[in-house]
């Protein structure tokens, strides 16, 4: 896979690196804030994704001599050069666990170090916490969707290049069960899955010569695709004929799969074939274009489907494609700073911080998480982030911390889970988070306020600055 070394970023971050070292500013603290400002999809909730591939990343974030040659040659100061060539990420990150639920406006990640650390590292911090993040959404979202029913990620040939490697192991983070892709299902130990594709029945004399070569070579793991030719006029009447035969033989049909045509109707003529032939067994899976909407109209409409093969839409995230994150400063030098804009939706929030998430009397998500400075300890009030004088009183309503250490010094401080258990705390949060937040029309806003502390601070500079 691609090799992240230190050009893997824009060039305005080596540019402002530079400009802090000769600055002598290499040694200046600082703490970024990763957050985004609207969720993905329309939808009420974003699956946090991509954590320990940021940490791994950071851990051999360095510059090889390949790196240092190019630099030199977009003349680069010699002594920034120096630098770069003993360059390690020494800095702080804490954040929630992978799998959990974030919403907008809030910090997701902080990121504490040097200025050029924290600096250098923006862009690689971005590409893979918005992707991930991006497509888990979208994954459990077609999670929800279909169910108990099976999801199998078939999305690499149509995923944007190499992105759909990551786009595997985040489908996983996000519900889906298995995926096509072997290399990724090889380095994240993921379960593959795949069955035939249409060249394979045309290369043979007919339809069910086909379906016996590939039982022959997969007699326990064989799922026949029927739509070659005509689905309820070969397919599935062929597919019968050679699972009988695999009966005889002491083996059994796993499925067949339904890649074209209206789906919902082929389905249930197709379930009616195979238990007439007895075959009450044999599973029935469906592709082509499947996204949460239309796995819904097809659960709504009784198909009787067991597998759903999603792939253009989960891997690209259609229809949004992005996640909005940004990274901002937070603090330089121990100093809260803090980004003004016309827009006050977009006036970042200063100084090194903890979000709370509230919990109702169950022990579930309330609906609001609250952001406030990180030494503060009690929270009465949690005010709106952007209108005055809209405030929620949190007296003696259970909050929990979310930003927790993932790094420290440039070594990752917690063991990674296996990705199946990372998938079931996803499940876990989205259990604890109520139904009107997951539904997939008009869902309702999850309230992320500030506490007294970070206002006061916030209101302060902002005033400030505006003298």
């Amino acid at each position: 896979m691609l090799d992240v070394t230190g050009t893997y970023t824009d060039h305005y971050e080596l540019a402002m690196g530079q400009a802090y070292f000769l600055a002598g500013r290499k040694d200046d603290t600082a703490v970024f804030d990763y957050f985004f400002r609207r969720n993905p999809f329309q939808g009420g909730y974003t699956v946090f994704a991509g954590l320990p591939d940021l940490l791994s990343a950071l851990e051999n974030f360095r510059f090889d001599g390949q790196d240092l040659d190019f630099l030199e040659a977009q003349s680069f100061h010699p002594d920034y050069i120096a630098y770069l060539k003993t360059f390690r990420f020494t800095g702080t990150v804490c954040s929630p666990p992978e799998g959990d639920l974030v919403f907008p406006t809030r910090p997701v990640l902080r990121i504490e170090g040097n200025l050029i650390e924290t600096q250098l590292i923006e862009t690689l911090l971005l590409n893979i916490l918005n992707f991930q993040s991006l497509i888990a959404t979208k994954a459990s979202r077609m999670r929800l969707a279909a169910g108990d029913g099976a999801l199998i990620d078939f999305g690499l040939r149509r995923a944007q290049g190499l992105g759909g490697y990551h786009a595997s192991r985040a489908a996983i983070v996000g519900g889906v069960d298995a995926t096509s892709n072997s290399r990724a299902a090889r380095d994240f130990s993921l379960q593959p899955s795949g069955t035939m594709a249409h060249s394979y029945i045309q290369s043979h004399e007919s339809e069910v010569e086909a379906f016996r070569s590939f039982a022959a070579a997969r007699p326990d793991d064989c799922v026949f695709l029927v739509d070659t030719f005509s689905t309820l006029g070969s397919g599935i009447p062929n597919a019968i004929i050679v699972a009988m035969e695999m009966e005889r033989n002491g083996h059994r049909l796993k499925g067949v799969r339904l890649d074209s045509g209206d789906l919902a109707y082929l389905a249930k003529k197709t379930r009616a074939m195979l238990d007439e032939a007895g075959l009450h067994y044999v599973k029935i899976a469906a592709s082509n274009q499947l996204d949460e909407y239309v796995i819904r109209s097809l659960i709504a409409q009784g198909a009787p489907i067991d597998v759903f093969g999603v792939g253009t839409s989960l891997v690209t995230g259609q229809p949004d494609a992005a996640l909005d994150g940004v990274y901002k400063l937070a603090e330089a030098g121990g100093r809260p700073v803090i980004k003004l804009s016309e827009n006050v939706s977009k006036i970042t929030l200063p100084g090194k911080k903890q979000v709370w998430r509230v919990l109702d009397e169950r022990g579930a998500f309330y609906g609001a998480d609250v952001v406030g400075l990180e030494n503060e300890t009690e929270i009465p009030v949690m005010h709106h982030p952007f209108i005055p004088h809209q405030s929620f009183p949190l007296e003696a309503r259970k909050t929990e911390p979310l930003l927790r250490p993932m790094m420290s010094r440039g070594k990752t401080v917690y063991e990674p889970p296996p990705l199946s258990r990372t998938a079931g705390y996803c499940r876990e949060r989205l259990d604890m988070l109520p139904p009107e937040y997951k539904r997939f029309d008009n869902p309702h806003i999850y309230k992320v306020g500030i506490s007294g502390g970070l206002k006061s601070l916030r209101d302060g500079l902002i005033a400030r600055h505006r003298k």
